[in-house]
Order: C-alpha cells, then sequence, then structure tokens
C-alpha cells in the first residue's frame, strides 16, 4: 500500500502494526482528531488519514493545517451542518465505487455533538460499512477527570436553545441520580452556571473542565452552590465540559433534588384532584421531571 506522503515517528508504523490491518475499500472511516493537545492523534488515525482516497471535514482549513502538521497531503470535501444531506449523498456513491472516506471534524470525534450524524446514518442506511478509528474526545477527557462516582455516566452535550425546552432538561438532570457531562460555550457559560444552581441540590458534586489538553487546562471541582461564582471569578476561556456528578440517595430511593416552588404549587393541586400515580404521570409530562420523583414528592405531600 502507498502512503500519501505521511510521516509518523520512526518504529511506531512497525510497532503497532497497522500497516498489516485490513483496510476495506468502499467503507466510512469515523476519524477521531486532537481536542487540542495535537499531540494526541493516534497512530491509526494518522494511518487511516494518510491512506483514504478522501477526508470528509466539518472546516476544511482546520483539517488541512492538522493534515500539513504531520505531512498528510489528502483530498478534503466540505461536510458541515448546512451541507450535511448532500454531502452523505455524495459520499455514499462515492463509497459504492469503491473509495474509502474519512470523516473528521474540527476536534474530537465526529457525530457527537458535531455534524457527522446524517452521513454516518446515510452510509449505515445505504448498507455499507462504516469503521470507528477511536481516539480524543472532550465527553471521555472529562468524565475520566472527575473522580465521579461509579455508576451510569449520561452525555447531555449541548443544552437545547429554547427556553422551555432547556429549562426541561436542566430540571431532568436535577431529578436524575446518575452523572452527567454537558458542553457549554464560554459566551453561555455563565448563564448555564446560575441556571444549574438553582436546580441541583446545593451540595451536589460538580466538575468544570475547560481548555481540555491545552496549555490552560483548567479542572477544578467544587459544590453546586459555588459553581456560578466561580464562573463569574474567572475570564471565559475555551469550551467548557461540566460534570454533575451522581446525586446523593435518600432513603426512601428518590434523587435527592430540590423542585422549584412552580412545580410544588402544581403537585399540590393535582394531588386534590387525582390519584398519586396519575397526578405524578401529568406532572411529568408537563415538566419532564422523572415520574417517580414527583411520585415521590406527592407522596410526601400526602403524608403517606
Amino acid at each position: 500500500m502507498e502512503s500519501n506522503n505521511g510521516r509518523a515517528p520512526e518504529g511506531l508504523v512497525e510497532a503497532s502494526g497497522v500497516a498489516a490491518q485490513a483496510f476495506p475499500t468502499g467503507a466510512l472511516y469515523v476519524v477521531a482528531t486532537p481536542i487540542g493537545n495535537a499531540a494526541d492523534i493516534t497512530v491509526r488515525a494518522w494511518w487511516v488519514l494518510s491512506h483514504v482516497d478522501a477526508i470528509a471535514a466539518e472546516d476544511t482549513r482546520t483539517t488541512r493545517a492538522l493534515l500539513e502538521r504531520y505531512g498528510i497531503s489528502a483530498k478534503l470535501i466540505a461536510a458541515h451542518e448546512h451541507n450535511e444531506r448532500a454531502a452523505a449523498q455524495r459520499i455514499v456513491e462515492r463509497l459504492r465505487a469503491g473509495e474509502r472516506i474519512a470523516l473528521v471534524t474540527d476536534a474530537g470525534t465526529p457525530a457527537i455533538s458535531d455534524p457527522g450524524a446524517r452521513i454516518v446514518r446515510a452510509v449505515l442506511d445505504a448498507g455499507l460499512r462504516v469503521v470507528p478509528i477511536p481516539g480524543a474526545s472532550s465527553f471521555t477527557a472529562a468524565a475520566s477527570a472527575a473522580g465521579i462516582e461509579a455508576g451510569e455516566v449520561r452525555f447531555i452535550g449541548f443544552l437545547p436553545a429554547g427556553a422551555n425546552k432547556r429549562l426541561a432538561r436542566l430540571r431532568a438532570i436535577a431529578a436524575d441520580a446518575a452523572a452527567c457531562v454537558l458542553f457549554e460555550a464560554p459566551h453561555r457559560v455563565a448563564d448555564t452556571a446560575r441556571e444549574l444552581a438553582a436546580v441541583l441540590d446545593p451540595q451536589r458534586r460538580v466538575v468544570v473542565a475547560r481548555e481540555l489538553t491545552k496549555k490552560f487546562e483548567t479542572i477544578v471541582a467544587l459544590s453546586a452552590r459555588d459553581l456560578p461564582a466561580w464562573i463569574e471569578r474567572h475570564e471565559p476561556r475555551g469550551e467548557y465540559a461540566i460534570v454533575i456528578d451522581a446525586a446523593r440517595i435518600e432513603s426512601g430511593g428518590a434523587p435527592a433534588a430540590e423542585l422549584d416552588e412552580t412545580t410544588r404549587r402544581w403537585l399540590a393541586a393535582l394531588a386534590e384532584a387525582l390519584p398519586a400515580a396519575r397526578a405524578a404521570a401529568v406532572a411529568a409530562k408537563a415538566t419532564g421531571l422523572p415520574r417517580e420523583l414527583l411520585y415521590h414528592e406527592l407522596t410526601a405531600l400526602r403524608g403517606e
């Protein structure tokens, strides 16, 4: 197999055995790229990017800079949120012709809070092969460095833009006992910090990770109560990954989350008109909170 002018440190290719591994044609290679530190590229990612027929990129200028750093010359295809559907069709046609196409995003793993999911789905729906090339991810980087409690970890990504959907998602996070990871942009992080502090148990543990793998990387653990003040004291810098640790569990088995006064009034009114199970179902549909949490609150209101 002829190289595409890529350069790798001496001995890494041989030691990894990547050159002898299967490299099927007619396949989409979903390649993770560094999220900040260029040294985080994997040998396999370098090899695939060096040998594919073309690379579908969220921003061709950003990807070109990365490729040039590693001496990789490859044809680039623009595949961003505004043309993803059309790009998916063209990629499927090229794969059917026996080409190998790599899919990358500006940083991290494609199709996770970044463009690419439509392309991956189109390829799978066409009965063609998708090959993941795992690597850097701000989700796993933040979660691994947060010291979260053992158990489930939910990936939230960016919160919804609409006020009602956003509030419903925040309430659901507060009521969920599992740990979760959400992303936020620097210009919105102060508002998000205040919103989280308003719905979370004040003592719930939160870990803020920003500028991951970069020079000014910061990872700090604090309580939900202290989150807004910490954000206000530190100049916004880069994208944030906010890890909300697993909630404390009360003896009754329900998450120790605080309901706002509006929701409590709703529940009190429903408790007078409906059985607890039915009232909890109605309130869950209206608020987006888990039915189990609301049922627990209803029975507490009734003194059961």
